[in-house]
């Protein structure tokens, strides 16, 4: 109970002299900086999104980009080929603005519309690029010409200082396969499993759902492979991994451990509260996005990043049938 009266900001009691008033100038500091550490992580987020959202490029290009159209029509040539023009006749607010401030707004608009185009066009060609496989196949230690030529495309398109999720929206989307090679894998996983009259039974069974219900479930999986960058981990979450209640194999899991032979302190609160420390300091740097991202060994392919997303701050709750995921702003490390 004294935690708790040491935890209120103010309090006041009614005395039959009046109303006593008191303040918890500690309370109200904690409080403040609260709000202020809250603001900033507010502001960083922003800025880290409007920085991912227009990764490989950077938002200082968007200035480039503008200095050097605004440079062109001083010069008197027309870059945009009369867009700007074009622009100018349809600007909402151009009766009130003065002629050379009208060049000027639709110029700037003009850049920016420019800007975004050339953004969109670089992370299409990254995700095109990022979809060659062909490196798989080649022997370790040499590289084709084609490859090599590849792995530059990647690295002139990639933009430079990538945070954790710049990424994200240039990896490509997975596609969707085929119902024959569906079907053709799974009886292929499936056959060092069953006898040979087990297997007709199954290829029986394999050839009755590909000429009815397949051809549904396809549709369904290319509809939602419209919108979804993964269509299978949403699904693999909450079906598999949530609802799974048998036990996992041994090492299937990440763990962390402490040193193995060698010993710092033997005192253990000291070596708690380094690791704690340790784990804060990696939290800090995981909510600035200032980790970078995770790249093949070798090759400059990056990976997905989205599973850092509940590294901290998660906790699993068991339920009968389903493991709930929660987010809770108190936790520190309950994702293991």
């Amino acid at each position: 109970m004294a935690e708790a009266h040491q935890a209120v900001a103010f309090q006041f009691t009614v005395t039959p002299d009046g109303i006593d008033l008191r303040l918890s100038h500690q309370a109200l500091t904690e409080i403040y900086l609260s709000g202020v550490r809250s603001w900033k992580k507010r502001i960083i987020g922003l800025k880290n999104s409007v920085i991912t959202g227009v990764y490989p490029a950077s938002p200082s290009s968007w200035l480039f980009v503008v200095i050097a159209i605004l440079a062109t029509m001083y010069t008197r040539s027309d870059p945009s080929m009369g867009l700007i023009a074009k622009i100018q006749e349809h600007l909402p607010v151009s009766q009130s603005m003065s002629s050379q401030c009208r060049t000027l707004v639709s110029a700037v608009l003009f850049s920016t519309m420019l800007w975004l185009l050339l953004i969109f066009t670089m992370r299409m060609c990254l995700k095109q690029l990022l979809s060659y496989h062909r490196w798989m196949f080649e022997k370790h230690g040499k590289m084709s010409n084609t490859t090599k030529v590849w792995v530059a495309l990647v690295r002139i398109f990639s933009g430079r200082k990538p945070l954790l999720y710049s990424y994200q929206g240039s990896l490509p989307n997975l596609p969707v396969p085929l119902i024959k090679d569906t079907v053709r894998r799974h009886l292929e996983s499936v056959r060092p499993l069953m006898d040979d009259t087990e297997y007709e039974r199954m290829t029986k069974l394999a050839a009755e759902f590909e000429s009815s219900l397949a051809n549904r479930l396809q549709w369904y999986l290319k509809l939602k492979a419209l919108w979804a960058t993964n269509y299978v981990s949403d699904w693999w979450e909450e079906y598999v991994y949530l609802r799974g209640r048998s036990p996992i194999m041994v090492n299937s899991n990440f763990y962390g451990m402490d040193f193995m032979y060698v010993t710092p302190t033997p005192i253990q609160a000291a070596r708690a509260g380094n690791s704690l420390h340790a784990f804060f300091l990696y939290r800090r740097k995981l909510n600035k996005e200032e980790i970078k991202p995770t790249f093949i060994p070798g090759i400059a392919i990056p990976l997905c990043s989205a599973q850092h997303e509940r590294l901290f701050n998660t906790t699993r709750i068991p339920g009968e049938e389903i493991v709930v995921v929660e987010v809770c702003g108190s936790l520190l490390f309950l994702s293991i």
